[in-house]
């Protein structure tokens, strides 16, 4: 999933951290001249524990991904969250959406220590920095039409989005300046939500959840992980997400070129500007009121900058940005 740069090696094994189970299911799927001769702790997950799985057999080694749910929130919903996932990475093996490939899933942890997922380790790295953000924005929008044109049956089809937050759940920052911002904001996101054509949706698509390989001209995105949220609904709500996490990592301007990158590429967002806005506030409000969801596993992957005090600063300026561009 990520570099070695990126990994915490932890131990030879899975019991230190209490998934004896977990290991005696990994290792009943594997061949049986193989082994687990490894285990590395990946960094940057928020709703779920990442290790790589390091595999020596006689065909040589390979390395797996095992996801897994320990937050009890996400025990709760282990189930969906997994059975969608496990859904969708077969859904998108043989297409031109980078997905690692599934290898086994134990949504209901009947066997493991957890509700786990195991799949395939996909190239590359997530990369967040300032630098070269510009180019990244680009290969993200490109990368995100092509999740939106992914042709689904109605049997495929995953379920209708959800929105992350309403009216009620809002909080705004304790030390805002700016009261009646807040409040505008969340007195757009009472109306009904607009209507619109629905695509298909990664629903969680940002700079943390895609991976990158080369540099310069040869730049490339190499994969697109976390499919949990997997969803159906309007592309302006996908192209929002990714929007706000760009306002936050590289600041307002980032933000606010995503959506016309998105069109430039080819992809098409809701005409009506009063509709687009109220796609882009809901996901922005989701954030408040200081996007340390997001923030910290970012600091983990090196963004030590992305204080609470900044990022509060962030995104209350890009809601003001959006007001002044879309209202």
């Amino acid at each position: 999933m990520v570099a070695d740069e990126e990994v915490e090696h932890i131990s030879a094994g899975l019991e230190d951290q209490g998934w004896d189970a977990t290991r005696a299911w990994v290792e009943e799927g594997l061949s049986e001249a193989e082994r687990i001769e490894g285990v590395a702790r990946l960094r940057g997950g928020w709703t779920s524990e990442m290790r790589r799985l390091d595999i020596c057999g006689r065909g040589g080694r390979r390395s797996l991904v095992l996801r897994s749910f320990t937050k009890p929130f996400y025990v709760r919903h282990a189930e969906g969250l997994l059975t969608r996932e496990a859904a969708v990475l077969r859904l998108l093996d043989g297409t031109d959406v980078p997905a690692a490939r599934l290898v086994a899933v134990d949504a209901a942890a009947r066997y493991c220590d957890h509700p786990s997922l195991l799949m395939s380790l996909l190239p590359g790295t997530v990369r967040l920095g300032d630098e070269g953000a510009g180019r990244r924005a680009e290969l993200l929008a490109h990368q995100l039409l092509r999740v939106h044109r992914l042709p689904v049956t109605a049997e495929e089809r995953p379920r209708a989005y959800q929105a992350w937050t309403s009216p009620e759940r809002v909080s705004p920052p304790e030390d805002t300046e700016r009261p009646e911002l807040w409040q505008r904001a969340v007195d757009v996101i009472r109306r009904e939500p607009p209507e619109h054509r629905s695509c298909f949706l990664h629903r969680d698509f940002h700079p943390g959840n895609v991976l990158f390989t080369g540099d310069g001209d040869g730049l490339r995105i190499s994969g697109v992980v976390d499919w949990v949220e997997t969803s159906w609904g309007p592309a302006d709500l996908d192209v929002a997400h990714c929007s706000t996490a760009l306002a936050l990592l590289h600041g307002v301007s980032a933000g606010m070129r995503f959506a016309d990158r998105y069109v430039a590429a080819g992809g098409t967002l809701a005409e009506d500007r009063a509709a687009h806005l109220y796609w882009r506030l809901l996901d922005a409000l989701a954030f408040a009121p200081d996007a340390e969801k997001v923030a910290v596993p970012w600091r983990e992957a090196g963004r030590a900058d992305l204080t609470p005090t900044r990022l509060t600063g962030r995104l209350e300026r890009y809601l003001q940005a959006l007001f002044a561009r879309y209202a």
